[in-house]
Order: structure tokens, then sequence, then C-alpha cells
């Protein structure tokens, strides 16, 4: 199509555009006019038990934590974890996420720490949601060192470094708003084009079988 046709095609079908500029608005409305939404942020460590080389546990963190740590992760990201959260009362959204504290003397995701996030409407049913994730998490702890019969004196632990606190959710308006621009327009044009070639070759067609039927009336008039 040259870009004459184009321009005659989107005046022929201004209806879609102006539904397509409707939606836009919409959309526009929501991105200015965002439900709140608070994010739930919390830190553990998984601590080595106490010994007497090394009383201090946060003196002992080795990267073997870390690999639990993980294992454990993997655990409640799998199906059954998930399953097992929603039924512990976690139903917005959530991520467990391996705190990077690697430095020039230790290298990343060594340090067996654990960032616990999740995301509600509501802060305080955020914050419930966090400690629900880091209660399973140190449930899964126990009980893969009690099915190892490790004794309890000789046991990790989970402690709780930062607690759960709601910070409301704050994204950028302006490039939401080109977002649902560029979208907008991309599909109005588009679907204004798509419109007009639908109905044309439907025209077409319909217009072929009328002159065809008019050519066998008399025929079978005869």
């Amino acid at each position: 199509m040259s870009p004459g046709e184009v321009v005659l095609a989107l005046l022929r079908r201004w209806y879609v555009l102006l539904l397509a500029l409707v939606l836009t608005a919409a959309g526009a409305y929501h991105v200015l006019k965002p439900a709140p939404r608070y994010l739930s942020s919390a830190v553990v460590v998984l601590k080595p038990p106490v010994t007497g080389n090394q009383p201090n546990q946060f003196a002992n963190l080795q990267p073997p934590l870390a690999a639990v740590s993980y294992a454990v992760v993997q655990q409640l990201k799998s199906p059954a974890g998930e399953a097992e959260l929603r039924a512990a009362g976690v139903h917005g959204t959530y991520r467990l996420l391996p705190r990077n504290s690697g430095t020039s003397v230790t290298p990343a995701y060594l340090i067996p720490s654990l960032q616990v996030q999740a995301q509600l409407g509501d802060p305080g049913r955020a914050d419930t949601e966090v400690r629900a994730i880091i209660a399973a998490y140190s449930r899964h702890v126990d009980a893969m060192q009690a099915a190892e019969h490790v004794p309890a004196a000789s046991r990790m632990s989970v402690d709780l470094l930062v607690p759960p606190n709601a910070a409301q959710v704050l994204g950028t308006r302006t490039r939401a708003l080109a977002g649902v621009g560029i979208i907008g327009l991309t599909g109005g044009l588009l679907a204004a084009l798509w419109t007009d070639r639908y109905l044309t070759r439907r025209r077409a067609g319909g217009g072929r079988w009328r002159r065809t039927a008019a050519r066998l009336r008399p025929m079978a008039s005869r």
C-alpha cells in the first residue's frame, strides 16, 4: 500500500482509531491512578552451630551453608513448595533472592543470607506473608537436618537480620505513559488497516458472488 492508500484506509476506519483512543485513555488513567502496591522485604541468614573454635556464629559463615540455603530455596520454589506457601497464606507475589554479599575477599553468593520479598496491596499483609515464608524456610532447614539425624547441638539455625518492612512501590509514570501511548498508537493503526483490508476483501467477494448469481439467473430461467 502506498502512503496515500494508508491514509485513506485510516480515514475510512476512523471508528477503529476512536476505539483505540478510548482504550489508550483508559490505560493511561490506570497508569496515572494505579492501585497502591507495597513491597515488604526481610533478610535472613543461615548460621552454623556454636563451636569451641568459632563461638561467633557470624564469623563462621562458610560456602557450604550457602549451598544448603540454596537447596532450601529450590524446595520452596518447586510446585510442592509453592503449594505449601499457598496453604500457609502466601497469596501475593513473592521472591526468594540469595544476596550477593561478595567482596574483594569473599566471592559472590558464598554468604548464606537470603532476601525474602512479598508484594501486595496492603502493607500489613505483605509483612505477614514475608514472615510466613521465613517460617516455611526455617521448617525446611530443620526438616533437612532432622532427616540426616543431625544432633540438636550441631544444627544450623536461621536468624533474622532485617525484619519485614513494607514500602510503597512507586513506578516511573512518564515511562509507563510512553509505553501505553506506543502500544495504543501501534495497535490502533494495525487494527484499522486490518479491518479495512478485511472489509474490502469481504465486499469484493460479495460483489463477485452477486455477479455470478446474476449471470446464472437467465440460464436457470431457460
